[in-house]
């Protein structure tokens, strides 16, 4: 029920998956019984497909519907994964614990390429992750200790809200050295986003590298560090 998990379990045990969720787009040709989106799951749907575990997430899932999955007699496994390391060490449960797979070979590429990651010169950097209204990453966010691993220091990490909507001017006003805009959740583009914050260098980011936790985060560093070097020179 989460698109990177679905992808670390059809990378890894090809076959497994039975279900998957609208949202599951990688990897290309996934052939599995599609089930819903992350926030509103067909779980009828998910019941009469029978699986022997549901993999699910406790920021992109909600808890109602975990609950109606288990009061229909499904075991479900919900990670919590707020940080790098967490993403780690949830990633193997889920694989070899969860699905009985031996560790997959990407999982060690994945950790020995963030190991060998050597931060920027530090930067501060507002991460728009919505527009209409504009919401930002706050505290205690998986994608913010990303970039902090890349020297990047969200400017909200502080904020008591994870994703707060805060006005545009304040965004702008907030002394940032870089605003660094994802394609997804929203799919900001060189045209829609920059012009929001003239003056500023703006990292236009592959969102799959950034906020998914799987096999993509083998070349995480390397994609995301192009892109905020392209920024910043």
């Amino acid at each position: 029920m989460v698109p990177s998990l679905t992808e670390a379990v059809a990378e890894t045990g090809p076959g497994l998956l039975v279900g998957a969720t609208d949202w599951c787009s990688h990897p290309a040709g996934l052939d599995a019984t599609r089930v819903g989106g992350t926030k509103n799951p067909a779980v009828e749907r998910i019941v009469r497909l029978a699986p022997d575990l549901v993999l699910a997430n406790e920021e992109e899932n909600r808890p109602a519907d975990l609950d109606a999955l288990r009061a229909a007699g499904l075991e479900v496994l919900v990670t919590r994964i707020r940080t790098l390391d967490e993403g780690f060490t949830e990633l193997d449960r889920v694989l070899t614990r969860g699905c009985g797979l031996p560790r997959p070979r990407w999982l060690d590429e994945a950790r020995a390429a963030w190991r060998d990651v050597r931060p920027a010169a530090p930067v501060r950097a507002v991460v728009p992750v919505w527009r209409r209204p504009w919401m930002v990453l706050g505290r205690d966010t998986f994608a913010a200790d990303v970039l902090a691993r890349l020297g990047v220091a969200n400017v909200w990490q502080d904020h008591p809200e994870r994703y707060p909507a805060l006005p545009l001017a304040e965004l702008n006003g907030c002394g940032a050295d870089l605003v660094v805009l994802p394609d997804e959740p929203y799919r900001f583009t060189a045209e829609d986003g920059p012009e929001a914050f003239p003056g500023l260098p703006c990292a236009l980011v592959d969102g799959r590298h950034l906020t998914w936790y799987g096999p993509s985060l083998v070349r995480a560093p390397a994609v995301l560090g192009d892109a905020l070097r392209a920024a910043l020179t």
